[in-house]
Formats: C-alpha cells, structure tokens, sequence
C-alpha cells in the first residue's frame, strides 16, 4: 500500500545546469559534491530510478544566486538540505524553468531546460516593460495592453498569409540590456492554426514592446513544408507596421554572423525569398 501511495506522490529534483553554479554550491558544507560530471552523472541515475518506479518528476533549474535571496528573505540557513528541497519544489510549484521528466538523458534535458529559463526571464522582463509604459497621454489607453493588441493582429495577419507548413518565427527587439528574442512555432495544416498558448504570450509580449517603444525590431520566419525546399522570409518593424525585406536583405540576415559580422554560407537546398505582404494594413501604432 504504502508503494502505490508513494507511485502518487510527484518527485522535484533540482539541478545546477553549468560549473559556475556548481561552483557556488560548493560554499555550503552540507552540499556533498565536488566534481560537476560526476554530480550529472549521480543526478542521471537518480532521475532513471524515479522513472523506473513510475514516479511523476520534474526536474528545476536551480539557481544559487536566487536561492540564496530566498533564504535570506525567509531566515532559512542556506547550508541545509531542507531548505534547498523546499527551494526546488517552489521553482515548479511558481511556474518556474521545469520541465517534466520523460527519460530524455541529460545532453538534451539540460539545453531544454536552460531555453526555458532564457524564454521565462525574457517573457517576465519584456511584460514589466509593457506595464509600466503607463496610459496614453491622448486617449488615456493603456499602452501596453494596446501593443499587445496591436502586435497579435500583426501575427494573425502573417500567419493567415503564410499558407501551409511549419513556420518557425524568430523576433528580434533591442532593449536596454540584452536584445529581447521571441521564438514561435506554427503548424498550419488543411487551414488549420496550431500554436502554443503559453510561447504564443512570451512570442507577442516581444513584439509588443518593440511596438510601443517604437524600436527599430526584426521579424524571419522559416516556412517547411513536404516536397519543397525550406522557405525563408524577413520583415522589419516601424511604427507598428511590418515592412517586407527585399530577398537579397532577407540572405544578408541569415548568411551574416550576428557577433562578428563575417559572412556565413547559405544553407543548400534553402529558398530565400523577399517577405510579403501581411494582409491589410492597420496602420501605425499611433500610442
């Protein structure tokens, strides 16, 4: 009885994705490791073990610097096993970068992981960033609740002129630190619209705040569809409105690396092609 109680009782594990944050765990005493590899290779066996007895588990990136605020708010000593348990399992229970743990071995678990913590962190910043833009001076509208309406009408035109496939769309808006990056994949099979609610929000939240701001912010997309090569479009953002790049602009963005700005070599068997026309325009975002 007591096993099959347990099979319904979830499992967090935490896990310290890089060196650098094993590294400060280390400062605790009661953190028992001391090798990065060999710690992955401890927390590997004990995520088969949990899978093994049909355990639901959720794996957190666990993050030293925040779990150490955390203890300081709460009074909570750091150098403990109880408070970094009670630590992981509030990461998942708050929404946090977890993941649901399926049997995937770690090299993909942990790249996963970390994107999900990057598109978190860029989601939470980008909507603190549209709320605190404040109301319109003209016609007291909220502005950033505008944006966001402004930049899902811009997507649902885009995706209503793409057609069939799988679209990967990627957007790129500068911010005051780091460029805000949004990525969104569409399957548009027989007229069908298939999204993600949850990256459809973190996509449009980017595109927002280059609309509200005003930014100079660029939109691709990557269109796959069977029996032909991948196609590969552009657009820039001004004002609010999305303005297709010429073909050549379009090979320039793909084939130019972003860091050094040395050319890179198209992709074979991959169409480049001019962006078109997203659907009725709906003018300027005029907030």
């Amino acid at each position: 009885m007591r096993r099959a109680l347990r099979r319904e009782a979830p499992s967090t594990v935490g896990l310290l994705a890089d060196e650098e944050d094993f590294a400060a765990m280390r400062a605790y005493s009661t953190f028992s490791f001391d090798d990065h590899t060999a710690y992955l290779r401890h927390t590997a066996a004990l995520l088969q073990q949990l899978a093994t007895r049909e355990l639901h588990t959720e794996v957190a990136l666990f993050d030293p610097a925040d779990y150490a605020w955390d203890c300081a708010e709460t009074g909570r000593d750091p150098d403990s096993p109880a408070p970094r348990a009670r630590y992981t399992a509030g990461i998942a229970a708050s929404g946090g970068a977890a993941l649901t743990y399926t049997g995937q071995p770690l090299g993909i678990l942990l790249p996963t992981l970390v994107d999900t913590a990057v598109r978190k962190a860029t989601y939470e910043y980008a909507a603190a960033i549209l709320a605190g833009l404040g109301s319109c001076a003209h016609c007291d509208q909220d502005i950033g609740r505008a944006a966001y309406d402004h930049a899902s009408a811009l997507l649902w035109r885009l995706l209503e002129r793409a057609g069939p496939g799988t679209h990967q769309l990627v957007c790129s808006a500068p911010a005051a630190d780091d460029p805000l990056v949004g990525v969104l994949r569409a399957e548009q099979p027989d007229g069908a619209t298939l999204l993600d609610g949850e990256r459809t929000a973190e996509f449009v939240t980017v595109l927002a705040v280059a609309v509200a701001l005003g930014t100079p912010a660029g939109l691709v997309m990557r269109t796959a569809a069977a029996g032909a090569p991948d196609r590969l479009y552009g657009w820039r953002l001004s004002r609010g409105r999305l303005l297709p790049l010429t073909a050549a602009e379009v090979f320039n963005a793909y084939c130019t690396d972003a860091e050094t700005g040395e050319p890179i070599g198209p992709e074979p068997g991959v169409d480049y092609r001019a962006g078109f026309e997203p659907g009725p325009d709906e003018g300027e975002f005029g907030h």
